[in-house]
């Protein structure tokens, strides 16, 4: 791997493994759907800590994880030291040679502009390679957001769109931009996720997981009252069951690219 960047957000390994790791609990029927056979060459884009990584190797491919944070990247490695991971950027990173698969795992709702992952992926990949993956797609989190949103306006201190570090496309955006650039996508689905969050701070917890662009417009001694407004506006609809829900909605694709260029 090559094109090594810093990232623009720090990631925190240990609060990610500790209270997030449903982001890759959730995982495990991608990976059921990537189906890796022995002796398959497999590239999992976004590694996080490498537990999806270690579970396609488990089935006898042969896999390399990149990921944006060197964070996480160490502690994938600590993890799991049998396997490599390199720090790479989504939408410049290079390999050596073609993977029969590229795998990825809510990672792609991080790169702005998305058409450059996808070229990316496409050059990472065999002719006829598949691509599979899932991330957050149209309406994901559209109640945290909301909250996020009145929590820095009665705050003053930023625009939430100025801010905004996502991209949740509809089915037909991704789509378009998988088909522009040569692949052809044979499934494409958009579902809703709730997902619940750990604990009584867990709200808070995702917000200082995930929300660190939001975060960073906020002077730390009025942190307490940005929670404290976001709590306010969600509690009525994403605390339920006696804990925080984080509201997502997810978008899962299978493509493959083209055998032949012309």
């Amino acid at each position: 791997m090559n094109n090594r960047q810093v990232p623009s957000q720090s990631w925190d390994a240990q609060l990610y493994e500790r209270q997030h790791s449903f982001v890759w609990k959730l995982g495990g029927d991608l990976v059921e759907l990537l189906a890796p056979e022995a002796g398959e060459r497999v590239l999992d884009l976004g590694s996080g800590t490498g537990q999806l990584a270690a579970a396609i190797a488990e089935r006898g491919a042969e896999v390399v994880g990149i990921d944006h944070s060197p964070e996480m990247v160490e502690t994938a490695r600590r993890n799991h030291p049998r396997l490599r991971f390199e720090v790479g950027d989504a939408r410049t990173f290079a390999v050596e040679r073609p993977f029969d698969a590229v795998f990825s795992n809510a990672v792609l709702h991080w790169v702005k502009p998305p058409g450059q992952a996808v070229e990316r992926v496409r050059h990472a990949l065999k002719p006829g390679g598949r691509f599979v993956a899932e991330f957050g797609g149209a309406g994901n989190v559209r109640g945290i957001s909301a909250g996020i949103r009145e929590a820095l306006r009665e705050l003053g201190r930023g625009d939430f769109d100025a801010l905004d570090p996502w991209y949740f496309p509809t089915v037909g955006q991704y789509a378009a931009e998988l088909e522009g650039r040569g692949f052809e996508v044979r499934f494409a689905t958009l579902f809703d996720r709730p997902t619940p969050l750990e604990g009584e701070g867990g709200m808070r917890d995702w917000v200082r997981m995930f929300g660190g662009a939001f975060l960073g417009a906020i002077p730390e001694r009025e942190q307490e009252r940005f929670f404290s407004l976001l709590e306010q506006r969600v509690r009525p609809v994403l605390h339920y069951d006696g804990r925080w829900h984080a509201d997502y909605r997810r978008l899962r694709v299978v493509a493959y690219k083209a055998e032949s260029e012309i």
